[in-house]
């Protein structure tokens, strides 16, 4: 791991809870601290704002923010914090919510400039509102480009998205995905929900009990077999593809990726090139020896079997399965698995439903 990463190094205890964590994550990018409520994810996140006092270590971009006997005040760590409230000042218009940071930002440090911030979250028609007149979805992406003003070095979001509706939800993740793809700073973003977990996730942590039990790029880190909290009704694979063909007659674009294609439904800004991540669940992949092409399910992938890993009902296994360098998994009953006799090394067909991919 570069050195211009982060590295959080954390103990503390209080009441049953205790957080013992020593993690290294990406300088740039989303980097999702994932896992079930109580596990210590906003703990995690208080402690490398230095809202939570715990003993140990954080550096992050090389810069030595916490070292034993010493550590930064909340005020002198060059981060910025969006909380699940906007606490937006509400006497202040959207502008001037905006520029009430930036300019107390001293001008030789500032790297981000207010038309960026209004253009990477969709304010330009909002700034002369005042926050009661705002959305959920607006408000909070009011709170967010504020905080951006302030041009940290490190971004944290605590469960952003949990106070919105579910409309409200995705009219906003666009322009968190826009953020992933356009900020040169680390993003860390806690959050329960697997679906904002896929979408926004570059690096993925998953926390069990005030512990790091899983840390890597996302994609590697959801196929692992290893790990109860995804091994439920959520569990699939992260597929980084780009369009290879539009077909307009059936409203279809075939996404390739390294080991295979796949058919997916078209959707605004399709075209030839266009990258995008597909979600694969595990439950809507079936596993077949040979190729079988007169159905109904047309996207057939080659694979190897590379695991299999019994799950909490005897009735299910979960497979590893590899499409050239791509893991996928599907969930079979075991019953289907001793009859087709698999095992590690077998070659097989995957059969994936169009409808369970998600742009």
């Amino acid at each position: 791991m570069s050195v211009a990463g982060i590295h959080a190094r954390f103990q503390t205890s209080f009441g049953d809870f205790s957080l013992d964590v020593d993690v290294r994550l990406p300088a740039q990018g989303v980097s999702v601290i994932f896992g079930r409520s109580g596990c210590g994810k906003t703990t995690l996140l208080r402690c490398i704002a230095g809202l939570q006092q715990a003993e140990g270590e954080l550096t992050v971009a090389g810069e030595r923010w916490q070292q034993p006997g010493q550590s930064l005040p909340v005020h002198q760590r060059p981060l910025a914090y969006v909380f699940q409230e906007t606490s937006l000042f509400p006497h202040l218009s959207v502008r001037r919510n905006l520029l009430y940071g930036y300019r107390r930002v001293p001008r030789a440090q500032r790297r981000i400039e207010p038309a960026q911030a209004i253009h990477w979250l969709g304010l330009e028609g909002l700034l002369e509102r005042m926050p009661v007149r705002l959305s959920g979805g607006e408000r909070q992406r009011v709170a967010i480009a504020r905080a951006l003003l302030t041009s940290p070095k490190l971004l944290l979001l605590d469960e952003p998205l949990s106070a919105l509706d579910q409309s409200s939800k995705r009219d906003i993740l666009p322009y968190l995905e826009r953020l992933r793809d356009q900020l040169a700073i680390p993003m860390l973003y806690v959050t329960h929900a697997t679906g904002e977990m896929a979408r926004l996730a570059d690096h993925l942590v998953i926390m069990e009990r005030g512990k790091v039990v899983a840390n890597g790029p996302l994609a590697a880190t959801l196929a692992r077999l290893d790990l109860p909290v995804l091994a439920e009704e959520s569990a699939g694979v992260i597929i980084e593809a780009r369009i290879g063909l539009v077909d307009p007659q059936w409203h279809l674009c075939r996404a390739d990726f390294d080991g295979g294609s796949l058919w997916v439904r078209d959707f605004p800004g399709a075209g030839v090139g266009v990258a995008v991540r597909l979600r694969v669940m595990a439950s809507d992949v079936s596993v077949a020896l040979q190729r079988h092409d007169h159905q109904s399910i047309q996207n057939l992938v080659p694979a190897t079997l590379a695991a299999l890993t019994p799950e909490r009902h005897p009735a299910m296994t979960m497979v590893r399965l590899m499409a050239g360098a791509t893991p996928l998994l599907a969930r079979l009953t075991s019953r289907s698995v001793s009859q087709l006799e698999l095992a590690p090394g077998a070659a097989v067909w995957l059969q994936v439903k169009s409808v369970a991919i998600v742009e």
